[in-house]
């Protein structure tokens, strides 16, 4: 733990665990844990993050972007439309389904996850807080309607038939891909006000809506413990849920592969992919 360990820097530097799984059953054991998962929870299931080892640098498009031209609505929905189908085929990893078992056997009080591609409730976790939102939904940004995603891709499909799958697609962490075939890409209105569709995530630029972060802030208060998995804490949602859990007194446990924004502040710290830790974690709990 963090006063046995030594340097936390030190530690990471030279690629050595700071603490063990026991140190995290000693932790969690007993106790009602809220977990926040980031993007690194789902690597194993083929869906890349943002900031790995390898990891391309990348500038997303922002809300204001998205809104501004037509040109920058067309460039997003065909890389998203393209990467949907990609994204969308991939299947729960070891981690997310050791969520879920934690779940049914009460350890679990929920899992607010900063992620957007629905694998925690796939894998039967029923407490989901989707901080961030999903890729499988759509609103449209004039008068809020709400529609599955597939609808939404029949229609761009049936207006853009020309447009196929290429067999070396990249997917991107938000599940888009990266186009250039924009010419003549039409993007549907929403068909209840002829609005603009946007998919129901978080994009750069925008806040997490208000009763959304109020429902992840509940998780952490129903319990006694805080686990953040596969998260660097880069983005600042995740930051406030870990600074309400300390200022609560609860301890933090941290899984990772690299260094996180809170590694100073946890009191046990797990070096390691998170499919593998926690694994072995539901499996000896």
């Amino acid at each position: 733990m963090r006063g046995t360990h030594g340097n936390i820097s030190d530690a990471l530097n030279v690629g050595l665990s700071v603490d063990t799984i026991d140190d995290v059953l000693d932790i969690l054991r007993g106790r009602r844990i809220a977990v926040l998962t980031g993007a690194g929870i789902s690597t194993d299931s083929g869906i890349p993050d943002y900031r790995g080892a390898g990891t391309v640098r990348r500038t997303p498009m922002t809300f204001q972007q998205f809104l501004g031209s037509e040109e920058s609505r067309a460039r997003y929905w065909a890389g998203s439309h393209l990467g949907w189908r990609r994204f969308m085929s991939a299947q729960p990893n070891a981690g997310h389904l050791s969520l879920s078992a934690l779940e049914r056997r009460g350890a679990v009080t929920g899992v607010v996850t900063q992620n957007v591609d629905g694998l925690h409730r796939r894998a039967g976790s029923n407490r989901v807080v989707e901080l961030h939102g999903s890729m499988g939904t759509v609103v449209c940004v004039r008068c809020g309607q709400e529609f599955g995603r597939g609808e939404i891709a029949e229609r761009l499909t049936e207006a853009n038939p020309w447009l196929e799958l290429p067999a070396d697609v990249v997917l991107q962490p938000d599940g888009d891909v990266d186009t250039d075939r924009l010419d003549g890409f039409r993007v549907p209105p929403c068909p209840n006000c002829g609005g603009i569709l946007k998919p129901d995530v978080v994009f750069f630029g925008e806040l997490v809506p208000r009763p959304r972060f109020h429902a992840a802030i509940e998780v952490v208060k129903r319990s006694d413990a805080l686990l953040i998995a596969g998260s660097s804490l880069a983005v600042n949602s995740g930051v406030r849920l870990m600074d309400h859990a300390t200022r609560r007194g609860l301890p933090v446990v941290i899984l990772n592969r690299g260094e996180t924004k809170g590694d100073q502040r946890s009191t046990v710290r797990l070096e390691g992919g998170t499919s593998e830790l926690l694994a072995a974690i539901e499996a000896r709990w």
